[in-house]
């Protein structure tokens, strides 16, 4: 392959998503598409006939946002019919031909037939599409065949390459789309052999793996590229490879999309095409590849703190709760009402500057006393940022008093902020430099918590995907399986992410569609998507609990019907089950290893903190103790919802 200038090849990303994709009205769509960055638009014929507006008047739609028509899709059952239907589909075709000229577009989207009147045979098609690229040649435009996963003669994009290649026409290609090659477990890499000039546009999207008709699959259950379990990075590797330059476009079909917002989709959508690109860059680094340069995923060594903001007159009762954790006040800012609470390498701080116009004074002001912001530790700040701003996250930054330094951040899930620290002396040395010690500390200080294990954000179900997609493109990250948690209110389903090759760092997502479960009651109350809890880890859950108990702790209140079950489903020693129950602990074990949690009360509008221990190499999060937990935080609600004094 001819060497080419890498850096403006990788400036000239082109990148599509066909209005199909996203929910809305068509002026709404085509807004979101052009805001989120995207270079080229796919017109879906339903979109453009259900559309009250001339060919002619979306093509300057299109163009006043800076907008190419990619594609014009799509065109049904055309090769290989008999007479009469064979005439009429070329008199349906010669009609398309001209809105592509008014469009503006020169390529139309031809998919495999389905009609059970179709014929068959690789030449017979291949005669039919060369007399199509005869009439397409006339017009000015092209035709890009594709193979549908369920098509009735051709179905597989081997076959529908071999029809162009027989066709030989120079304005008849191939369309590939990741999904009708994947979903039939096709190998990509028989890809590598088609020549890229006749790749006209390669559509992607990505699907949870299930086991069902394929066409239900792809029209309800596709996603962005990053969402699901498809080998879409092995598919675009096998692209990347026959030199294909043009356009990548999203296809996607999907029931949840639908009812979402098109401008947060069209924003996922933006980045999965620019991460997953990246991510082919990396792994084919002797082919040119068009994507932006950016740093690699970031790692993370876990969490450096995080930040409540609340009010003053309500500073004292969350300080109090974490008193009873362990907590000491052991800091106070230089120039602002914000202290620091520590305990092992654990950073708690709260921030009552509710009467400025900082972001934790808008965030009280919309959510009441929330966790609005964390610090993540990596090993470079600043690439940190890099990548995040590739991927369209928004960054953060307020006025700095002097000697205050600005530590780079973005904004992330719920609007909340995410700090990255690293080791350069600005940053490691904020917890001296900003904050003046405060020897508030007793002998009976501390716990035992020597760490936050993990962070865990509710948010509605219909976001998760999208804050997965998140974290996962910018960070060294991978998600574990979805989890059902059963809510008497409802199904509530729960993702985690962790750091690779190390656990350091560990979130959990909970997504909640009605409002009647416990996370779904938090998320109405406190207005959005935010941290809903925090676990605090230690070596030794006993020895924890007993001194969380001289210190005043009042841990959430257990079923004796649940350590009952536990003995029995465990066979644990009645001894070890009393211990249990005694200090109110919830157990759960793998083949792995154990796992041990204590929950707080609820604070607030539904906040709580978690103890735990993991012993052995156990990786989960106790998500069969869920519903306990939830039944327990259930009965300490008064009918009103809030928290019993």
């Amino acid at each position: 392959m001819a060497p080419v200038d890498t850096a403006r090849a990788r400036a000239a990303m082109k990148t599509s998503i066909a209005t199909v994709s996203i929910s809305g009205e068509f002026p709404e769509k085509l807004a979101a598409i052009a805001k989120a960055g995207f270079t080229g638009v796919e017109i879906f014929e339903n979109d453009f006939l259900t559309y009250d507006a001339s060919p002619r008047e979306v093509s300057r739609m299109a163009a006043d946002h800076g907008l190419d028509i990619t594609l014009f899709q799509p065109f049904r059952d055309f090769e290989g019919m008999p007479e009469p239907h064979r005439a009429r589909a070329f008199d349906r075709a010669q009609r398309k031909f001209d809105i592509m000229g008014e469009l503006g577009t020169d390529l139309i989207l031809i998919c495999s037939n389905v009609s059970p009147i179709s014929l068959g045979g690789i030449d017979r098609a291949a005669a039919d599409f060369y007399e199509l690229g005869e009439l397409a040649a006339r017009h000015g435009v092209r035709v890009g065949y594709e193979a549908l996963a369920w098509g009735r003669h051709v179905s597989d994009h081997r076959d529908a390459w071999e029809v162009v290649r027989r066709a030989d026409h120079a304005n008849v290609g191939i369309i590939l789309d990741s999904f009708h090659t994947l979903s039939r477990k096709i190998d990509p890499n028989s890809i590598r052999s088609i020549p890229g000039d006749k790749i006209f546009i390669v559509q992607l999207a990505d699907a949870p793996l299930f086991d069902m008709d394929l066409l239900y699959w792809s029209r309800h259950f596709r996603n962005m590229p990053g969402e699901g379990d498809l080998p879409v990075v092995d598919f675009m590797r096998a692209v990347a490879a026959t030199g294909y330059n043009g356009p990548l476009s999203l296809e996607i079909f999907n029931d949840q999309f639908r009812g979402g917002s098109a401008r947060a989709l069209a924003e996922d959508g933006h980045r999965s095409l620019v991460y997953i690109m990246d991510q082919v860059r990396r792994l084919e680094p002797d082919i040119a590849i068009t994507a932006p340069d950016m740093p690699d995923r970031i790692h993370t060594q876990g969490v450096e703190f995080v930040e409540f903001t609340t009010a003053a007159e309500d500073k004292d009762d969350l300080g109090a709760l974490l008193s009873t954790l362990g907590f000491s006040r052991s800091a106070r800012h230089r120039n602002r009402d914000v202290d620091l609470y520590t305990q092992g390498d654990i950073r708690i701080v709260i921030n009552t500057d509710t009467q400025s116009d900082s972001f934790a004074s808008a965030s009280y002001s919309v959510h009441g006393t929330n966790a609005y912001a964390f610090g993540i530790k990596v090993e470079n700040a600043a690439d940190a940022l890099k990548r995040a701003a590739a991927l369209g996250a928004p960054t953060f930054a307020e006025p700095r008093q002097p000697g205050e330094a600005a530590v780079p951040a973005i904004q992330g899930v719920g609007n909340g902020v995410v700090y990255f620290l690293d080791d350069t002396p600005a940053l490691s040395g904020i917890w001296d430099n900003e904050f003046v010690a405060i020897d508030e500390k007793s002998e009976a200080a501390g716990a035992g918590l020597t760490r936050i294990d993990h962070l865990a954000q509710t948010t509605r179900y219909d976001e998760m995907l999208t804050w997965l997609l998140f974290y996962t493109s910018i960070f060294s990250t991978r998600r574990t399986p979805m989890v059902d948690v059963v809510d008497p209110g409802g199904l509530v389903r729960s993702q985690a992410i962790e750091s690779v090759p190390e656990p350091a760092f560990r979130l959990t997502m909970n997504g909640a569609d009605s409002r009647k479960t416990f996370a779904g009651k938090f998320l109405a109350e406190g207005f959005g998507t935010s941290i809903q809890h925090i676990a605090l880890a230690t070596d030794d859950i006993f020895a924890t609990a007993k001194q969380l108990e001289a210190r005043g702790f009042q841990a959430l209140p257990i079923s004796r019907n649940y350590y009952d079950d536990l003995e029995a489903r465990f066979g644990l020693e009645p001894e070890f089950s009393d211990a249990l129950r005694a200090a109110s602990i919830l157990y759960d074990r793998d083949d792995n290893g154990e796992y041990f949690q204590i929950y707080s009360r609820t604070f607030g509008e539904g906040f709580f903190f978690e103890v735990v221990e993991r012993r052995g190499a156990y990786a989960g999060y106790g998500a069969m103790n869920a519903p306990f937990r939830i039944a327990a935080q259930r009965r300490l609600l008064r009918p009103d919802g809030m928290p019993k004094s």
